[in-house]
């Protein structure tokens, strides 16, 4: 198995353009990888994540010479977490000469673009695309956990951390994401000596919460778990802290995001648990050059996991190129069928764990981690 260590850093890349003979490109000729994912609207913070993550990762590759002696280019739209809008921006891209898709970056969009992709035969890496249908075809592979391990995952760190024995759950009935975790964290849960107290759905109404926090207040809840994006999580921590009721709270990738939802009082969300594969206050090497060089190029914005998704997400394309021997004047169909071989012979030391792919279903493996927030930041869960 071909293996690929990298070590992120900004001064190297720089010590390497300085001292390394410079490569000869072919002209006009680059590798052009295009991403989509909501950088407008409600799950902004997401698409932002990943744009500004997976930009960051080309600017170094390009620095560093680019990909088997080529540049790369990354073109991105906005779909604003809209299915359909995410199919436009496909085909947009695509007539912009996009030949390799990082994305999409949520599970619906990424759901209704990947039959376009497969009908194209376009190699498809989602950075975030959780739910399992996100992979389904053969030409799609992802970088973060898929909706059933994530939901497996929280409930086997609620019982071996002994976080509680009786718990509540509200989830998103309209969403694969929230409903794929829901149904695997059930499955999981009585193994781990977890009574399901309260299982409430939430869908059309997205601002009060207060009936499914009265049945799992009433059910005796010691821990709510909330396998939904941030925003609406904010909502429900805002109302528990209003209501008086104050359990445990777990949530899952989608959580990621909520200490920067614009108005909230993040101490609301101290002691919350939620499954991530990064934190920006990590001590090792990696994780600082990261989140330095984000915060320089980005206004000091701080990095989230879907930033580090979409990074990862970029150095696995490169590995898999590399390997493949790939060059850019390779037809789109020509391109996804090496890559689809390649995703199963490379490793890629992450900023979210050391990961290989599964080259026959697309899954990522690497290890999981858990995290709480004190004091408005991240600390790793022994």
């Amino acid at each position: 198995m071909k293996k690929l260590t990298r070590v992120i850093s900004v001064c190297a890349a720089a010590a390497m353009v300085l001292t390394a003979v410079s490569p000869v490109f072919a002209e006009d000729e680059k590798f052009v990888i295009g991403g989509i994912g909501p950088v407008t609207g409600a799950a902004a913070a997401y698409g932002i994540s990943v744009m500004n993550g997976a930009q960051l990762a080309v600017d170094e590759i390009n620095a560093a010479g680019g990909i088997n002696g080529y540049q790369v280019e990354f073109i991105s739209a906005d779909d604003e977490h809209d299915a359909e809008k995410s199919v436009n921006a496909y085909n947009d891209l695509k007539d912009k000469g996009m030949q390799i898709l990082l994305g999409t970056v949520t599970s619906a969009p990424c759901i209704a673009v990947g039959g376009e992709a497969a009908n194209d035969n376009m190699f498809l890496l989602t950075p975030s695309g959780s739910a399992v249908d996100c992979i389904v075809n053969e030409n799609a592979f992802r970088v973060c956990f898929s909706d059933p391990a994530q939901g497996a995952k929280s409930a086997q760190v609620i019982g071996e951390h002994e976080l509680a024995t009786k718990v509540g759950i509200i989830y998103d009935s309209s969403d694969p994401y929230s409903t794929g975790i829901m149904e695997s964290f059930v499955a999981e849960a009585e193994g781990q000596g977890i009574e399901i107290v309260s299982n409430e759905a939430f869908s059309e109404n997205r601002t009060d919460f207060s009936a499914q926090l009265n049945k799992a207040k009433d059910g005796g809840a010691e821990l709510v778990f909330l396998p939904f994006y941030y925003q609406e999580a904010a909502l429900v921590l805002k109302q528990a802290s209003d209501m008086g009721f104050a359990p445990k709270f777990f949530g899952c990738d989608g959580m990621d995001g909520i200490l920067t939802v614009e108005n909230f009082d993040t101490s609301l969300a101290e002691g919350l648990m939620l499954l991530t594969p990064f934190t920006p206050n990590a001590e090792d090497e990696m994780t600082q050059n990261f989140v330095k060089a984000y915060e320089e190029a980005y206004d000091g914005l701080v990095p989230i996991q879907f930033g580090a998704d979409a990074y990862d997400g970029i150095y696995a394309i490169k590995a898999a190129l590399e390997d493949a021997g790939a060059t850019p004047d390779m037809s789109v169909s020509d391109l996804c069928e090496a890559l689809k071989v390649s995703m199963g012979n490379i490793t890629v030391e992450g900023l979210t764990g050391t990961i290989t792919w599964d080259a026959a279903t697309g899954e990522p493996e690497k290890e999981p981690k858990a995290v709480v927030i004190e004091n408005g930041e991240y600390v790793a869960m022994d």
